[in-house]
């Protein structure tokens, strides 16, 4: 059984962590999995949105404590293997906002620690009623200070230290107030909603939609005036596009687009 199932329909790759007796946490070989499918994805030009989802009950519970606790037993205590693991979880979670496509967590059950740290890095995000999201590693004596990265960038900082510090979980509702969740759905229509957002990112010019997301988590990192000198000289590299030039055109005639990618 892989740990991880891919399926392209369409436009749309669907990723979907499959170790459900473990409530698809982040083991070191789930993470590899992750990260080595986002590098396919991003070579795959016929692929214009990403939809990543878990099997079972829960979305993911975060790292693997089993596993973690077995790094242990090395002769520095784990010291060396804490830091590769969480390096190597850091480096899948920026894969997933340096990749050209969009990428939609498809949420249920529970996404805690690590695996709400997964939410919060996706570039969108909807839930089924119900869904549970916390940072929960304060109650066992570990700070989330890793998840607290994605988390701090995606919700008011009080909202976001106070999951921190009381280990507190969120239900669905409350994440897409806080800006943690874009749509929160009862769950027979969770794959729907998922996969029509994926649908009609897809059916967007992919070559605008890469350069988009890129500049898009690029001026967040910068002051206002940087950020309006950056994003101007994006809008005239995208200006000159012969896609985008189509697309203006087909507007103005009103027509449907004849774009070649």
């Amino acid at each position: 059984m892989t740990i991880l199932e891919r399926e392209v329909t369409g436009a749309v790759a669907h990723l979907r962590m499959n170790a459900p007796d473990r409530l698809n946490a982040l083991s070191g070989e789930m993470i590899a999995e992750l990260h080595g499918a986002l590098d396919d994805v991003a070579n795959d030009s016929s692929v214009r949105a990403v939809v990543l989802s878990g099997a079972g009950k829960a979305f993911c519970a975060g790292h693997d404590l089993k596993q973690m606790t077995a790094g242990r037993q090395s002769a520095d205590g784990g010291t060396a293997y804490f830091k590769d693991l969480f390096d190597r979880c850091a480096a899948m979670m920026a894969r997933i906002q340096s990749l050209p496509q969009p990428v939609i967590a498809q949420v249920h059950g529970i996404a805690t620690a690590a695996g709400c740290q997964l939410v919060a890095t996706c570039d969108l995000a909807v839930a089924a009623h119900g869904t549970r999201f916390g940072v929960n590693g304060v109650n066992i004596g570990l700070f989330c200070s890793t998840p607290m990265v994605a988390l701090s960038r995606n919700i008011p900082r009080k909202q976001a230290f106070e999951m921190l510090t009381t280990g507190e979980f969120i239900e669905a509702a409350r994440a897409v107030e806080l800006g943690l969740v874009n749509h929160a759905v009862p769950t027979e229509e969770l794959d729907a909603t998922a996969h029509d957002l994926a649908n009609r990112i897809a059916d967007k010019l992919g070559s605008a939609v890469k350069i988009g997301k890129q500049a898009f988590y690029e001026q967040l990192q910068m002051p206002i005036a940087q950020a309006y000198t950056y994003t101007g000289e994006v809008m005239v590299a995208n200006m000159m596009n012969p896609d985008t030039v189509e697309g203006i055109d087909a507007f103005i005639e009103k027509r449907a687009p004849n774009w070649s990618q």
